[in-house]
């Protein structure tokens, strides 16, 4: 029997009928392990987290999470997505406590659970605001919070701190880890930064270009926190930043490629104007 958290076996996923963005993607992820997904736009990460959230069924292969067949989303898998998506009309606290409430948990333990979250977080100042008087830190980390209020043991983020600025972005990381460190959440991280991906994993899957496969599958051995600076994440860094340019160079290629011959745009292109997430 699999001792795996997560299970991806053989899983591929063709759009409209044509476009190969996964093939044959395979992964077992250990209870507990923060993995990130790492590689350039149109390889297929987003794609592959949105499978495993439910969200998109692959169109063959399956994925086992927590001991079940994924085939829609479910709260054992929590989900924290780069746009925030917070309710506007509703203030800090009452975001953070919308999943309880609709899972009908009472309000004395809801009431204990947000506080909790909120003093983690550092977001009890804020309890009364409204997200359009937050920054974009905060209200990624109200996003984080809610996620947390389920008690989800997989927590799946895609890009969740690639719209904040240098310093937000290394303060979210940092509390990440500590959150990580002391609830033991299995994690998937999405991102494009090659820097994020060896601050943050245990476990580093770096992407192709489409159609989206694993390229290489690497354990990160660098002792925590991790210094940016020391010799070994540099190493590692200059190795991860050949094999991702190898997949850019490919990709920009593909553009080019279309922009010369007039073909329809390449998927990465759809994906801005809202066609496919990938």
């Amino acid at each position: 029997m699999s001792t795996a958290h997560i299970e991806v076996k053989g899983v591929s996923k063709v759009f409209g009928g044509t476009v190969l963005a996964l093939q044959d993607i395979h992964l077992d992820i250990p209870r507990g392990q923060f993995v990130c997904l790492l590689g350039p736009s149109g390889c297929g990460k987003s794609t592959l987290l949105n499978a495993i959230a439910g969200f998109a069924a692959p169109s063959s292969g399956s994925i086992v999470a927590d001991g079940r067949p994924v085939a829609a989303p479910g709260p054992e898998r929590g989900m924290v997505f780069q746009e925030y998506a917070l309710f506007p009309w509703m203030t800090v606290a009452d975001n953070v406590a919308f999943g309880l409430r609709l899972k009908g948990v009472p309000r004395a333990q809801a009431d204990a659970t947000v506080e909790r979250l909120l003093r983690t977080l550092s977001l009890q100042e804020f309890r009364h605001r409204f997200p359009k008087e937050l920054s974009g830190g905060m209200r990624q980390r109200v996003a984080i919070a809610r996620v947390l209020a389920l008690d989800s043991p997989i927590m799946l983020m895609d890009e969740p701190f690639g719209a904040l600025d240098a310093l937000t972005r290394r303060s979210l990381q940092d509390e990440l880890l500590r959150i990580w460190s002391e609830l033991h959440k299995t994690i998937i991280f999405v991102t494009h930064s090659i820097e994020e991906a060896l601050y943050l994993a245990d476990r580093i899957v770096v992407m192709t270009y489409r159609p989206g496969t694993i390229k290489r599958d690497l354990l990160v051995g660098l002792p925590r926190l991790r210094d940016p600076a020391a010799p070994g994440f540099n190493a590692l860094k200059r190795e991860l930043d050949q094999l991702v340019m190898e997949e850019q160079q490919r990709h920009q290629h593909d553009e080019l490629k279309g922009d010369i011959n007039g073909d329809v745009p390449s998927f990465p292109s759809r994906r801005k104007r809202g066609y496919v997430p990938i």
